[in-house]
């Protein structure tokens, strides 16, 4: 028979591992699901990895839900172009994104000819595939895949689709505190260049930079319980891979 003492002991147990749970996610590292195709080549649906919520410092953001317990953000680092990061939306400052850094606060973004153009600068591309096939949503998109290098030497890879569908832009001044993100994925990514749903991005929504992928899964071809499946489901060669 279990005794009063025991139960008591029980919850307590449960209560600092809570504790304990929460510290290390709010602190130190979180675990994240990527549900949507906006930065393949990089990230896939399926991946699971994890963010440092120590890299740039800490907001209300970086506890869960965000409570509005101080202003601000504390220890704040400033994050580097190119980084990958998850950020709460400006729309509701509650839905997590996760895009790549271009630009910092007094840059200028715009695209011409479908070609990124960063203070005046174009942003250098070379293309390293012309027959890749990537999603967008549901649907399979035929994409050209390029190599594209900013100007701090960060070399990533991005698609566009092989027409070009975003052509011309205006040109994106960055307000100061705030920071302009791109969806590798470039033709099918709701992003900074839109600015009634994401726009630009205060620095107190950064909640951390992504850092490796330690799980990867393609539930189209079996979900986790499926384990005969194993081998076409689960992307192995992705575990532990170092997000770029």
């Amino acid at each position: 028979m279990i005794n009063k003492d025991t139960i008591i002991e029980n919850i307590k147990t449960l209560f600092y591992a809570l504790i304990i749970a929460v510290i290390i996610r709010s602190l130190l590292i979180q675990p994240f699901y990527i549900p949507s195709s906006s930065m393949e080549p990089t990230l896939l649906v399926g991946d699971r990895l994890f963010v440092t919520k120590y890299s740039y410092g800490y907001s209300k953001h970086s506890f869960p839900f965000s409570p509005p317990i101080f202003n601000g953000r504390f220890f704040y680092s400033e994050p580097d172009r190119g980084d990958v990061i998850v950020f709460k939306t400006p729309a509701d400052n509650r839905t997590d994104y996760i895009k790549r850094l271009i630009g910092l606060p007094g840059d200028k973004i715009q695209f011409i000819d479908s070609n990124l153009y960063l203070n005046n600068n174009e942003v250098f591309k070379s293309r390293i595939s012309k027959n890749d096939i990537i999603f967008c949503g549901d649907k399979k998109i035929e994409v050209f895949t390029f190599e594209e290098k900013l100007a701090n030497n960060k070399l990533y890879k991005t698609v566009y689709l092989k027409n070009f569908s975003y052509q011309n832009s205006d040109i994106f001044e960055v307000p100061k505190d705030y920071y302009f993100f791109l969806g590798d994925n470039r033709d099918c990514s709701k992003d900074s260049r839109f600015l009634s749903s994401v726009g630009y991005v205060h620095k107190n929504n950064l909640v951390g930079k992504a850092q490796f992928i330690f799980f990867s899964s393609d539930k189209s071809k079996g979900n986790f319980f499926s384990f005969w499946k194993w081998r076409e489901s689960i992307r192995f060669d992705r575990f532990f891979k170092k997000i770029q």
